[in-house]
């Protein structure tokens, strides 16, 4: 290799001090070569003016063009006459017309009780009792209340939303949730030419509920949308018996201290004391039948569990049921006549949850005062459910939820959720294969 001469080593030389790897280009900046830097340029520093009692500061105020050495005005707020959406500016809380001094603790859709039930329960004054009542149970027993090949059309409401609805693979949860309470829904409508009554009510979607009361010394409020309601022209009957009613008054809530009842509600100052069910007062369907409720997020962390699901069911439908009590009752504080019943069904696709409520009274300040009598059915377990969808508990208790009541059947409590027997091979297998992918989501 030969070596380079003088002159065109001190080139070489030359070129590397000049430019980009020696190739004689001359180094600049990145600004120069036009490359802009990802940062923002820093605020323009606040001018500091000196307020010195007794003295006025001199401003270019009058000169109307910035002068140096001059302190620069302060100009007030531009009023442009017009209200410019872009460009509102909220009030202080202080200075809101609905602020007040006492907090009010807020609870809605998306708030999630740490204590689940207990902590419902104690907010609503309401005293738990497994399993539905024995009203609810004799229409699922009744062979008129079945409809004919009932498991088959449940099972192929199943199929459609999990295989055939969707072209995907694995349909999402927000995609098949709907579906299954929709063709569930849909299902109970088709035995109108049985039950005419079911022509009798409506079902309401994206409603806005408000109403308040007081639980000893707090200010309580469930405020917001549930989803699905529906609504008939008839009240429901009472599911509690008197005595079971006055039974309520000895019972003591279970407490959970330290914890705060309020630790999951949103405090507020700034809010509205009122009573509305999300209906005008001459709504043709007034009286409240069943609340729905869709767990239909993708994301496990998004959902609400099974226990904080059933908290919100109680306090939803709880909150539905005072709203429509002072409206017929009036504000003041007292024993119902004749309590209000509220219906819940909750599903996040995969396991049902069913709630019945019966409201008693709306006095929850005081103590010695009867209480709330809800009634839950919660099978928790795939297996269980799969054996519940065999023997069609899951939907003669859909239907029996939404389907007439009888007048004739004793209105006793059953403490007892029914036992689920074992599953034939055939139909587990067809039941596994549609629902399998729920199981692991």
């Amino acid at each position: 290799m030969a070596l380079a001469s003088g002159p065109a080593w001190r080139a070489l030389a030359g070129s590397g001090r000049l430019g980009l790897g020696g190739c004689g280009a001359p180094k600049r900046g990145a600004y120069e070569w036009g490359v802009r830097s990802t940062r923002k340029p820093e605020p323009r520093p606040l001018d500091r003016v000196y307020e010195i009692p007794g003295l006025e500061p001199i401003t270019y105020e009058g000169k109307m063009h910035f002068v140096p050495g001059l302190a620069r005005p302060i100009f007030p707020p531009w009023d442009r006459g017009w209200k410019d959406p872009r460009y509102h500016r909220t009030a202080p809380i202080p200075e809101q017309p609905l602020y007040k001094e006492q907090p009010c603790y807020i609870f809605h859709r998306r708030c999630r009780l740490l204590e689940g039930m207990k902590q419902a329960l104690w907010l609503t004054k309401t005293k738990l009792i497994e399993g539905l009542p024995k009203k609810v149970l004799s229409l699922v027993d009744d062979p008129r209340n079945h409809i004919e090949n009932q498991e088959e059309r449940v099972l192929n409401i199943i199929s459609h939303a999990r295989l055939w609805h969707s072209p995907e693979d694995i349909p999402k949860r927000e995609t098949y949730c709907p579906v299954i309470v929709n063709s569930l829904i849909q299902l109970c409508k088709s035995q109108i030419f049985k039950h005419p009554s079911l022509a009798r009510r409506m079902s309401a979607q994206n409603y806005s509920l408000a109403t308040t009361w007081n639980r000893e010394s707090l200010l309580l409020q469930v405020r917001g949308s549930n989803g699905t309601i529906l609504s008939t022209k008839d009240p429901l009957p009472t599911i509690a018996s008197r005595e079971e009613v006055e039974a309520t008054k000895s019972h003591v809530l279970e407490t959970f201290y330290p914890i705060s009842p309020i630790i999951d509600l949103q405090e507020c100052h700034v809010y509205d004391v009122k009573d509305d069910t999300g209906f005008r007062e001459d709504y043709p369907y007034p009286h409240l039948h069943t609340l729905y409720f869709l767990e239909n997020a993708n994301l496990r962390p998004h959902r609400f569990p099974p226990e904080q699901l059933r908290a919100k069911m109680l306090l939803f439908a709880f909150g539905n049921a005072l709203a429509r009590a002072r409206l017929l009752y009036g504000n003041a504080t007292k024993v119902l006549e004749q309590p209000i019943v509220v219906q819940s069904v909750g599903t996040d696709g995969r396991v049902f949850q069913f709630l019945v409520l019966q409201l008693n009274t709306t006095d929850l300040a005081s103590i010695p005062v009867v209480g709330n009598c809800p009634y839950v059915y919660s099978p928790t377990s795939f297996s269980a459910l799969v054996a519940l969808l065999h023997h069609s508990h899951i939907a003669a208790l859909w239907l029996s939820l939404n389907l007439p009541e009888d007048k004739s059947v004793s209105t006793a409590v059953s403490h007892v959720i029914p036992s689920c027997d074992p599953v034939p091979a055939t139909l587990g297998a067809q039941l596994m294969s549609s629902l399998l992918s729920v199981q692991w989501q």
